[in-house]
């Protein structure tokens, strides 16, 4: 019987691990509690989300010291500039924000970092975060924790979160084995470093098991699993996607024409969505693009919907998708996602005729289902708002290249370039298809159907020793 602990870093790991598969089967195995840090004001609602019988458990807050403050930010500017990949090389050329004294210590932190890049000067600035750490109240509170629920595995849906380093120290101490999943295709190369020593990694693909090791140098090859991702099973699952008929009645959409989802994203990475968004509505009321298509905007879960009141009120013939998550505050880690909103994103990739997004993973969720993407790789303001042109910025950051050297989307390097791609999509949406397939095969691994299982699997060998 193998006993997991799932710990919950945010909103986007209940969606992937509590509201799929997954639950069912690591009961199948043994059992199941959960560790989480949901919003207070959300508790029923997340509580509802999983089985009745499944205890759940709050992460403990805490405070950093001066001093692991300062080795932790030590750490994650270490790691910048000793891997040094295009999104690390980019958030090392951004200016400075904040008061004076906050500019001085994130100068000193860039300083201190600069002098810790190597993986032997970072292995022992670890070691002595981890010695401190260790001191901390809350590492004694979740050992006991860990005494009362005898977790046979501990199993962190997110490398990122602080306080993981905590738990993990507590479960090294009880000899308990502790795996995280990498959550995404972009998070060892541009979301800074993992935040805890774990034993094991579940990682989507070998491309991303490669990355790993390429910029963790010391993980040992037998502790890295590669599982593929429960995030797009829902895909795979017929009663998850409704009809036409039924999706085109709940968005509100004409089922007798061709439907463009516009997915957007956060305010930080994508501030020109909404500029984007009048581009595309003149090219439609134009008649650039044939067909008569309406066109539906879903924004990113956790940004400022109110950005698009204006392009809305000018154009209110845009099918304005406001996802089905619940919001504490803005920020992912604050959102909590709903059953509606999965079955609803599922069917918008399904009876979409085409996708338009900027460098986004909604290009994965559309090419699983084989809908075709397009990629916003125009300016709108001179000069470009993300300080230069969007295409060598995020088109060039490593985890997005196998979508530009696959072919798998088309991009829009202009506005009229947007409509051309359109056209020809909408006339023949198998264009690409080849290498839409292509890249899913290499990002999602052994493939979407059974990740859920493939992780539990995993987590099974790891608390029998047996990986």
């Amino acid at each position: 019987m193998t006993k997991v602990l799932l710990v919950l870093g945010d909103g986007v790991g209940a969606r992937h691990f509590l509201m799929g598969r997954f639950p069912s089967e690591v009961r199948s195995r043994g059992g199941l509690e959960v560790m989480h840090a949901m919003p207070r004001e959300h508790e029923a609602e997340f509580a509802a989300l999983g089985d009745e019988d499944v205890r759940t458990h709050r992460i403990t807050p805490y405070r950093d010291t001066r001093l692991t403050s300062l080795l932790r930010q030590t750490l994650l500017f270490a790691q910048v500039y000793w891997a040094r990949t295009q999104a690390m090389k980019r958030s090392l050329e951004m200016p400075l924000t904040g008061g004076r004294r906050s500019i001085a210590v994130q100068r000193a932190m860039r300083i201190t970092g600069r002098m810790a890049s190597s993986p032997r000067r970072m292995d022992a600035i670890a070691t002595l975060l981890q010695q401190r750490m260790k001191t901390f109240p809350e590492v004694a509170e979740y050992k006991r924790l860990l005494r009362e629920m005898r977790p046979s595995v501990v199993f962190f849906t997110n490398q990122r979160r602080p306080e993981a380093l905590m738990l993990v120290l507590a479960a090294r101490e009880l000899r308990i084995p502790t795996a995280t999943f990498i959550f995404s295709w972009d998070n060892i190369t541009v979301k800074g470093r993992v935040a805890a020593p774990f034993d094991h990694y579940l990682v989507w693909s070998d491309l991303m098991r490669d990355e790993l090791l390429r910029y963790y140098p010391n993980t040992d090859p037998q502790s890295v699993h590669v599982v593929g991702t429960p995030q797009f099973e829902p895909a795979t699952e017929s009663d998850q996607i409704m009809s036409r008929a039924e999706f085109f009645e709940m968005a509100g959409a004409d089922p007798s024409r061709p439907l463009v989802c516009f997915s957007g994203g956060n305010i930080s990475i994508c501030p020109e969505d909404p500029q984007h968004v009048a581009a595309l509505m003149d090219l439609v009321r134009s008649g650039a693009v044939r067909g008569n298509p309406q066109v539906l905007l879903r924004p990113a879960p956790a940004d400022a919907f109110g950005r698009y009141d204006e392009v809305r009120s000018k154009y209110p013939e845009i099918i304005f998708a406001e996802p089905k998550w619940l919001q504490a505050d803005e920020g992912w880690q604050n959102a909590l996602p709903t059953m509606d909103d999965v079955r609803f994103l599922v069917s918008l990739t399904e009876h979409a005729d085409v996708n338009i997004n900027m460098a986004s993973t909604m290009t994965l969720d559309f090419s699983v289902r084989d809908t075709p993407v397009i990629n916003l790789a125009f300016d709108v303001a001179s000069p470009p708002v993300l300080g230069g042109p969007v295409w060598d910025v995020y088109y060039q950051f490593e985890h997005y290249r196998p979508v530009v050297d696959l072919g798998a989307a088309r991009f829009a390097r202009s506005k009229d370039e947007l409509g051309t791609h359109l056209n020809a999509y909408l006339e023949d949406p198998s264009l690409d298809r080849e290498a839409r397939k292509k890249l899913v095969e290499l990002e999602t691994g052994p493939g979407v159907l059974g990740a859920s299982a493939r992780v539990a699997t995993a987590l099974e060998r790891i608390a029998r020793g047996t990986h």
